[in-house]
């Protein structure tokens, strides 16, 4: 870092409960005059994600910086002629990755400050605290590891970057409690949207609750994150089938204009479209993709 730059504290945030005490313990630590939140819109938000990031926003003291490329995934995926999915998600590159290094170079460059970093990812076992160790079997410590090195090596001088629930904060941290019951802010309804869903007579929403599946375990894109596996998707179609319904004509939209055999989700190693996936859940009922345990790890969107 160069030493005439004044660090500056930024969370990086996108409408998850974990980044919401992040960026609270942030400004409580180093000041609000010290400190940004900082999101990247997709213009594919669920519009319940903005009321909870203003409410955050207002509590903590900060205004949300807020960049966007202008394009919807769908757009880039046009673009690039190429279907994001759950090894390759272009949209999370351009329309977040690239937003925030182009902001970050800004900030040094025009401003003289030195950002750091704040990440929400919380450990997957209570017992893990301390430096982050890549060779980790815990999928959120491999998360925070990968962050690290991207941010130490991708842009033109390394960003330092901290993930205080795993590194700093000494004890279990029940942040969507915090949020809900202390600071008395609803949490995003994507987090509880098969609840919701099932109070009023929905059906498959209720059969998620019954497994276990209160709603989303992340709150981007209005639930149409390509990286989402089986499960992922059998939440979308059990709580909000018309959601589900603009993805899955989405990808076809896709497939025919370019002619292309690929789809979002893959089975056997194959092309599995969600009208294919529909049609299994419809035909075998929901009840196993629901419990299928996804193995693909979310994008950098749900990082924060």
């Amino acid at each position: 870092m160069t030493n005439a730059r004044k660090p500056v504290h930024i969370a990086m945030f996108s409408g998850g409960a974990g980044s919401a005490y992040v960026a609270y313990h942030m400004v409580q630590t180093y000041g609000k005059e010290n400190c940004k939140l900082f999101f990247t819109n997709t213009l594919w938000e669920d519009e319940d994600n903005y009321r909870f990031m203003y409410e955050i926003a207002d509590y903590i003291g900060l205004e949300i910086t807020e960049v966007l490329d202008g394009r919807t995934p769908e757009e880039v995926f046009i673009d690039y002629k190429f279907l994001g999915n759950s090894r390759l998600a272009k949209c999370s590159e351009e329309l977040k990755v690239r937003q925030t290094l182009v902001y970050l170079e800004e900030l040094r460059d025009n401003e003289n400050l030195e950002p750091i970093l704040y990440f929400g990812i919380a450990p997957h076992e209570k017992h893990r605290r301390g430096p982050i160790d890549s060779s980790s079997l815990d999928n959120n410590i491999q998360k925070a590891a990968g962050i690290r090195s991207f941010y130490e090596h991708f842009p033109v001088e390394a960003i330092e970057t901290r993930f205080p629930l795993i590194e700093t904060i000494r004890r279990d941290i029940d942040a969507k409690g915090i949020i809900q019951n202390e600071w008395g802010i609803k949490l995003p309804r994507m987090y509880t949207a098969a609840l919701q869903e099932a109070e009023n007579n929905n059906m498959l929403a209720k059969k998620a609750t019954e497994l276990g599946i209160n709603g989303f375990s992340h709150a981007n894109c209005g639930g149409r994150c390509v990286r989402g596996g089986f499960q992922h998707y059998a939440t979308l179609y059990a709580v909000w089938p018309d959601q589900f319904k603009e993805q899955e004509k989405m990808e076809e939209r896709f497939r025919e204009r370019f002619n292309k055999d690929v789809s979002i989700l893959k089975r056997s190693g194959k092309a599995y479209t969600l009208k294919n996936f529909r049609e299994d859940v419809e035909r075998e009922g929901i009840e196993k993709y629901l419990l299928f345990k996804d193995e693909t790890i979310p994008c950098v969107c749900s990082f924060s």
